[in-house]
């Protein structure tokens, strides 16, 4: 076998740092035979940008580096989202064959070739192309959590969600419509409150102008997604009995994420009636099942702002970093 069979294009990075780190090369392809028994290896076709992979590639948290490599990152090939076709399983795989379309998270996915183990894949929905599913699976499994496992929203109940406009809040404010809200509520910036309308959001609020905790308005669940107001604020926003679930926190310093205040949270939820929340989102083919329903049904559809070929990659993380993202961002192979 020749060299241009063994070899494939993908995005590496070998420290830690911002997206300058990250460059095109050549590097060896896995094959059939690197497969364990319960993993798929995968023709990528396109990939998704989602702020995992920027935790990868910055390796902050510092605390996350206890997962991810203590001086360097441990998988030098960043990525997750994944939308490809299977070119063969592992011994112990039943629920796909090679040649068929999936999506799911893999190991990195910025590659021309990816490997993913079968209980982080789902079919590819048959209403989505191949770019469009591959930035459903972690933001959107997010969501659902978020909303759903978490939240432990009830129809007629109203939401407010805060991020509205990012990766996981873009599908938080359609999950939490198609789950049965009464009203929701999504906060973005002055730019990206369109987008927010276009979503389904029954009210848009603009942080830069307004107030989502100045008392006018309280809701049964409060999704705080990549935001940093305090507790305090949040309860502002709450009914009485309300829930709020933290799902991200990006100015929470730099070696516990926010964490601080999340499980200050917690602690405090044991002496209130509102409930004060977080997780860690989980990587399951079950929510892609799940998400599969309301994708074929229209009821959800993935956002995404731009397109970049695997090349420019590193110009696609720049985009993230500077917050002008609007929904996903998808890398084409």
């Amino acid at each position: 076998m020749n060299q241009s069979t063994t070899q494939m294009r993908a995005i590496v990075h070998d420290t830690y740092g911002s997206a300058e780190v990250l460059r095109l090369a050549s590097i060896p392809r896995p094959g059939a035979a690197d497969l364990a028994d319960d993993e798929v290896l995968l023709r990528v076709h396109a990939a998704g940008l989602d702020r995992g992979t920027w935790h990868l590639m910055t390796g902050l948290p510092y605390l996350g580096r206890l997962a991810f490599g203590l001086r360097r990152p441990r998988n030098p090939v960043p990525g997750l989202d994944v939308a490809g076709t299977v070119v063969a399983v592992g011994g112990a795989v039943t629920r796909f064959a090679a040649g068929d379309e999936v999506f799911g998270v893999g190991k990195g996915t910025f590659a021309e070739y990816a490997v993913a183990r079968e209980d982080k894949l789902a079919r590819k929905p048959s209403r989505l192309g191949l770019e469009q599913a591959a930035v459903v699976p972690v933001s959107a499994s997010t969501a659902l959590q978020a909303v759903s496992d978490h939240g432990r929203l009830k129809p007629g109940q109203t939401v407010l969600v805060i991020g509205a406009s990012g990766g996981v809040g873009s599908y938080a404010v359609q999950l939490a419509k198609a789950l049965g809200a009464a009203e929701v509520t999504g906060v973005a910036s002055t730019s990206k409150l369109d987008l927010v309308r276009s979503l389904g959001a029954d009210r848009v609020i603009d942080y830069t102008r307004e107030d989502f905790a100045d008392g006018t308005r309280r809701y049964d669940l409060v999704l705080d997604i990549g935001g940093n107001p305090s507790l305090t604020r949040l309860r502002r926003a709450l009914t009485p009995t309300g829930t709020a679930v933290i799902v991200g926190g990006e100015a929470g310093g730099s070696f516990s994420g926010g964490m601080n205040r999340q499980l200050r949270g917690k602690a405090w939820s044991l002496f209130l009636r509102q409930r004060l929340t977080f997780f860690l989102a989980q990587q399951r083919a079950s929510d892609l099942e799940r998400l599969t329903e309301f994708l074929e049904a229209g009821t959800v559809t993935p956002m995404i702002d731009r397109s970049y070929p695997l090349d420019q990659a590193p110009e696609a993380m720049r985009h993230l970093e500077a917050g002008r993202v609007r929904g996903k961002v998808a890398i084409t192979v």
